[in-house]
This record gives C-alpha cells, structure tokens and sequence, in this order.
C-alpha cells in the first residue's frame, strides 16, 4: 500500500476528477493522518477541503458517514452541504487515489480559541460539541477519535467535529482512538463503540483543557493496572472552570447517559443553575441566541480531515 507522503500535491496543482471532470486548484496542506491527506482548494472562488486517501474502502466509510448527516439536514434550510464531491485523481506517475470534498472551516483548536475569546465560552462551546455528536449518535455511530485536535471553535461558539476516520458503528471496535482519550486506557470500559464512548472522550477533553500537566502528570506517574476515571474526575474537581461541571462529568465518566442528546439536555441544565442570577440575562443566553440566529448547520464549516 502507498504511503501518505507519496500523496504530496503542490501548491498551484489544478486536479481533475476522472469521471465527474471538476477541477481544484491546490492552495496548501491542512493536515494529514494516517490514511491521507487534507488539502484547502479552491473551485470557481469558493474555498474547499479535499481529502486524497490511500485506500477507497477506507475513504467509503467516511463518505458515508458524511452522506448520512447530509440527510438529516432539514431540506430548504440553506445549510451547506456536508460533501461536495467524490472522485478518483491520477497523479503523474500513473497511480490512481480516491478523494472527496468537503466544506471548509476558519476556525481554532479549542485551547487557542478559549485563549483568545475567554474560558466563559467553555460551556456554549461544550454544549455545541455535544450537539455535534448528538447527530452521530443519531445514526448510529460513534465518532471514535474525539479529542482536542479534532475539534474547531469560531464565534459565538460554534464548534465542528473533524477528521472522520474514527468514526464506528455501533457495535463495532473503535477504528481509531488516542489513548489518553480511551476509557480503556483508564480501565474503565471497552473500546466498542457506542454513545458512552464519545462522552467519556468528551470528559477527559474537558479537563486537558484546564488541567493538561495534571493530566499527564498522572498518565506519566501511575502504573496502567492503577489508572482509573476516578483519576479523572478529581482533576476535574480541582479546576475551577470544571467545578461547576463536575456532576455531569463523574455521570459521563461512570457511562451514565444514553446518548449525547441526552447528555447536552443536562449539560444546558447546568448552564442555566450556574448563570449569575445577579444579570438580568446570563451571557451565554445571548450567545445561544446569538449562534442559533446565524445557523450552525449554514456555517462555513469543513468537515471530515484526516488529522489525527
């Protein structure tokens, strides 16, 4: 099998599908993982991510997913489209890769967006990744790889999950994990997909982002059979961004909700109860309001990556 650095495509490359004949020009590398590449194009003036992969059987499950979020969008509601396009690309050489596009995002890891805009955006920010998984759970997959790469903020809290490479059915073994991330990891469950493995990723996500030494203090200083989720949940504890949280996350830890759906109904609920009653309206009513207005489905968000 080819490797990912033989997928390299210059800056300038125009690339032609061979069956349906679109043409990209290549602007530069997003990112890159295990089974390929991610490159920012551009198409008649619009900016888009193409992902070239190594293998179609494994590109297809990506596109599929894609394909079954696609159909959950509300139909005349202007919201972007999940995947654009779907192709084969030959490269000079003579060999033949597959590739899909996608919408493209300007955004920010979580750490360098909270850095930028304020840790009162955690919670909105927290809610609409919950949201984002929501809609995976809905159909049946877990998405497997969650973890702070693979996540992007923009205003208002909007959030995207990218790289898709993870995602599972359920049912199945996790395709891909990182294993701080990993219940297994910490001795607290299996690495079969379902909803509760996303929302244990989901804690230990929110605690690298206010404890990350704490955390691999511990990851680093404690024997594997040692390590446990209630490692995890203290840390959250002593953070104080966290505190607020820490009911919700010792329920998600312990695989205490059904589904994400489920998961962001409770997490709103700790919004409300820990909103300053002393402000006629908390801040994050108004940006609620505020991302639900511009339409987190009509963002221009870039799904799918390949950057883990």
């Amino acid at each position: 099998m080819a490797t990912s650095a033989k997928l390299d495509l210059d800056r300038g490359m125009v690339i032609t599908g061979k069956w349906r004949r679109r043409r990209y020009r290549v602007e530069r590398m997003l990112g890159e993982g295990a089974n390929g590449k991610v490159y920012l194009v551009q198409q008649e003036g619009r900016l888009l991510a193409l992902k070239v992969g190594l293998d179609t059987a494994d590109l297809q499950s990506e596109i599929n997913v894609l394909k079954a979020l696609e159909k959950q969008q509300p139909r005349g509601g202007g919201a972007s489209p999940y995947l654009v396009d779907v192709d084969d690309l030959k490269l000079v050489s003579g060999k033949e890769y597959p590739f899909y596009v996608m919408r493209y995002v300007r955004g920010a890891k979580l750490p360098a967006f909270l850095a930028a805009s304020g840790d009162e955006w955690f919670p909105l920010a927290g809610y609409n990744l919950l949201l984002r998984l929501a809609e995976l759970h809905a159909s049946g997959w877990a998405f497997g790889d969650l973890k702070v790469d693979n996540v992007l903020a923009a205003e208002y809290g909007r959030v995207e999950l990218i790289d898709y490479g993870g995602v599972t059915a359920f049912g199945k073994g996790i395709r891909q994990f990182t294993e701080i991330y990993d219940r297994g990891y910490w001795n607290a469950g299996t690495r079969s997909s379902d909803a509760g493995y996303d929302l244990f990723s989901f804690a230990v996500l929110c605690v690298q982002l206010f404890a990350e030494k704490e955390l691999y203090r511990i990851t680093s200083g404690t024997l594997p059979q040692n390590r446990s989720a209630g490692d995890v949940l203290k840390l959250a504890q002593d953070a104080p961004q966290l505190r607020p949280f820490s009911g919700w996350l010792a329920r998600a830890l312990a695989g205490g909700f059904a589904d994400a759906a489920e998961a962001s109904h409770a997490w709103k609920a700790v919004m409300h109860r820990v909103s300053r009653p002393a402000k006629p309206v908390p801040w994050w009513t108004k940006a609620l309001f505020l991302a639900a207005a511009a339409g987190l489905a009509a963002s221009a968000f870039w799904l799918g990556g390949g950057l883990g």
